[in-house]
């Protein structure tokens, strides 16, 4: 049986910010969790550690836990009193203080209570396993592995776990299995060395590039913009990324893994005094957590400051100046171009690449471990092998040899060869023994960059595409910018139904991209907008009521299947499918209110269709309205899958899928399951409350404009949004048909999108991101 089926209650040892954040997962999976730490030392209840650390993550932002009723599942207690109930738990995990004594303390009073072939892992980084479990017996051994989840751990997939020379590989795979299924991690097997892959690595690239800024004259805004984008890690840059984990990581990052690494290894030269950083942590300037870091806000000039290097003070921060032609997509480029560019991406480049390359065997067997963990755990957009791919192995060695360093054997092995390469249709990677390999995937893992190495697109246009991704089905992908939504998208969506209804069972809706779609391209919709080009935008809103009609009543499936931002037009694609297939971070919500505009694409009424039918309201056609009026007014956005289908945005019966790698073939599933027996919904009729229910929406928005919560031209928005959900001038008595909602739809989206107001909100929304409240 795998994990997901033999692990149905955990207990977690350490309710900090790591332990506490481990049980919120577990719990956000649907699984009980037991909470445990000491005693505390003050005040007569006794669970009052573990009852406070769930009580503060229900109020942290972002939010441990993706619904307030996952927090339920979480029963809390102490480790004096309640360790006996570790012996109901299939699972305990252990978060407590790194102290080898007192986890050893605690894992003989755990023998003593846990069952046979119950896993117990350690969420240590720093402690080797060996040491973690000497002195217990063979059982306890056998059932012991260390599982290193990253903070947060509900958002970070990255999970490295450590099998012992004596964990039992069924109990390893139970566990591994759950992490995965249920709790959404990738698990990349690691080695039992210090800081394990992500950290050992991360720690010295931070390490040399800090170093590196100071000693060659650096600002940090240069560090940031040689180091960020066009190396393919985190847009926040070096100093920025130092600022939001925590500047007071680093020496405690420092501290751990020169107490632990081996003699000789190259981390020790990073090692320095860094009064500075001592200072700001002093000052609490300890990052984004804090007073700011590197980077702050003065809240009297309402300006960004910079520190400056050399003196520790705070300056205006300066924008440095564009990077050489050419240098920011070609690595070679950059590392060869003249003065400090080319100067500060080698030094950074040349140290942190060769000391990947050299743990290869060292801290897991093949270079694919190690680019998934920096890829998960730091956010690199590329591995550093994929790095050295882009820069060229054979470069790389030859400028590590001139300079008299040393070359590591794996750069050796591959020569000239790519550390990856696609061979008919599959990716492979170079391992130790020189030969490629194939790069598998966990059993039940599918996903569209390999179909994409396999063959060519059924069709596509400039923003979608056509795959078939097997067994009669086929997926729909967005390819525009943030997965954008025009005519394009309709086009393609068009050719689809005919082309699924002759040759294929089912159609998945499914992207790959950090969000599953941003809504529709308002780029575009500004630009007719600028030059009056109203037929066109009639024309747009009208194909898109179409296209997504097309897909509701079509004679097969069809399945959504979003990740990420799935936000108006990308939600209302949503709504018009069978039936959804979410990953659990998928963010939801109609926002167009929030830039002026109200859901132009059936939106309106298929959420009224929604929670017309939803049981906890009272029956009238008013509660319903009431609150889709509240949802949309309010442009609420689901900050979770869970959340989603509190809100409606999701059924009771649509799925949720945890780990983002299994979300295709989970779609996929479901479109094969609803093909058998297929019919298409019948067409809703809607009974709406006319000009009272108007009235009162009405009123509820003149109350929060009283009270400054909402602005005069907000009250505008709404009374457009009100005449759709109420039927417009229908009585209470008439029945409207879905072609009457869209019609209404089309009616007050244009009467929106004609008024320079509106303009003015969606011009602000594309030049700085944020909503404009005028």
């Amino acid at each position: 049986m795998s994990g997901a089926d033999t692990i149905r209650k955990v207990c977690v040892i350490g309710a900090g910010t790591m332990g506490a954040g481990i049980a919120a997962q577990v719990a956000n999976a649907g699984v009980p969790v037991l909470l445990l730490d000491i005693l505390p030392r003050e005040g007569d209840d006794r669970d009052a550690v573990a009852k406070g650390a769930v009580a503060k993550m229900l109020k942290t932002d972002p939010a441990p836990f993706m619904s307030k009723a996952a927090a339920k599942l979480v029963e809390t207690g102490n480790i004096e009193d309640h360790l006996d109930k570790a012996a109901e738990c299939d699972w305990i995990v252990e978060a407590i203080v790194e102290r080898l004594d007192i986890k050893q303390a605690l894992y003989a009073r755990l023998e003593a209570v846990k069952r046979p072939g119950t896993a117990v892992s350690s969420n240590t980084s720093t402690i080797p396993l060996n040491a973690l479990v000497d002195g217990r017996g063979e059982q306890f051994r056998k059932d012991f592995l260390i599982t290193h989840f990253f903070n947060p751990p509900r958002y970070m997939r990255l999970i490295e776990i450590v099998r012992g020379t004596e964990t039992d590989a069924g109990v390893a795979r139970r566990v591994e299995d759950f992490v995965d299924r249920m709790l959404g991690k990738r698990v990349v097997p690691t080695k039992d060395t210090p800081g394990f892959i992500a950290n050992r690595i991360g720690t010295y690239w931070l390490a040399v590039a800090v170093n590196a800024a100071i000693d060659q004259g650096l600002t940090i805004e240069e560090a940031d913009q040689i180091g960020g984008k066009p190396m393919g890690v985190p847009k926040t840059g070096i100093f920025g990324l130092i600022d939001l984990v925590g500047v007071d990581l680093m020496p405690l990052l420092t501290k751990s893994l020169t107490s632990t690494l081996p003699a000789g290894d190259p981390y020790f030269d990073t090692v320095r005094p860094m009064p500075m950083v001592d200072a700001m942590i002093a000052s609490g300037y300890t990052g984004r957590k804090g007073k700011g870091g590197f980077y702050a806000f003065d809240k009297a000039t309402k300006t960004k400051q910079s520190r400056d290097l050399a003196t520790g003070e705070f300056r205006a921060t300066i924008k440095p100046a564009p990077l050489p032609p050419g240098t920011e997509k070609d690595l070679a480029a950059l590392v060869s171009a003249p003065g400090k560019v080319g100067a500060y991406a080698w030094e950074v480049l040349g140290k942190v690449l060769g000391y990947a390359a050299d743990l290869v065997g060292v801290v897991a067997d093949d270079v694919v471990a190690i680019d998934d963990a920096m890829k998960l755990g730091y956010n690199w957009q590329y591995g550093p092998f994929e790095l050295i791919d882009r820069l060229g192995p054979g470069h790389l060695a030859a400028r590590l040899a001139a300079e008299g360093r040393k070359v590591p054997a794996i750069l050796q092995t591959a020569g000239e060869r790519p550390f990856y390469r696609v061979e008919e249709g599959k990716r492979q990677f170079l391992g130790t023994d020189g030969a490629y390999h194939d790069v598998v995937r966990p059993a039940g893992v599918l996903l569209l960059e390999d179909i994409k190495l396999a063959g060519k697109p059924i069709i596509k246009n400039g923003s979608a595409a056509l795959w078939d991704v097997g067994d009669g089905v086929v997926a729909l992908e967005f390819t525009g910018k943030m997965n954008a939504l025009d005519a394009d998208v309709m086009a393609l969506i068009g050719q689809t139904i005919p082309l699924v209804q002759e040759k294929y069972r089912a159609l998945v809706i499914y992207n790959e991209g950090s969000n599953f779609s941003a809504g529709a391209n308002l780029g575009l919709a500004m630009f007719a907008v600028n030059i009056a080009a109203w037929s066109e935008i009639e024309k747009l809103t009208k194909g898109g009521q179409d296209a997504y009609l097309a897909l509701k009543y079509a004679p097969f499936p069809v399945v959504g299947a979003p990740a990420g931002l799935a936000l108006g037009g990308g939600c209302e694609v949503l709504l018009h499918s069978d039936a959804i297939q979410a990953h659990a971070e998928s963010y939801i919500g109609l926002v167009e209110c929030g830039v002026g505009l109200i859901p132009g694409w059936g939106g309106c009424g298929e959420m009224i269709d929604r929670w017309r039918h939803n049981p906890m309201l009272p029956k009238g056609p008013m509660p319903a309205v009431a609150k889709v009026f509240e949802l949309i007014s309010t442009a609420t956005v689901a900050k979770s899958a869970a959340e989603a289908k509190e809100q409606g945005f999701l059924r009771p019966t649509d799925g949720v899928s945890m780990n983002r790698d299994r979300l295709l073939a989970d779609a996929k599933a479901r479109a094969l399951a609803l093909a058998e027996g297929y019919e298409p919904p019948q067409p809703p009729e809607f009974r709406l409350p006319g000009a009272g229910g108007k009235a009162a929406l009405t009123l509820a928005v003149k109350g929060f404009q009283a009270q400054g919560l909402a602005t005069p031209y907000d009250g505008v928005v709404a009374d457009a949004l009100a005449d759709i959900l109420t039927g417009g001038e229908a009585d209470l008595v008439d029945v409207l048909t879905e072609a009457d909602m869209r019609a209404l739809e089309r009616q007050s989206f244009m009467k929106l999108v004609r008024d320079p107001r509106s303009q003015a909100r969606v011009e602000h929304m594309l030049e700085t991101g944020k909503p404009l409240r005028n």
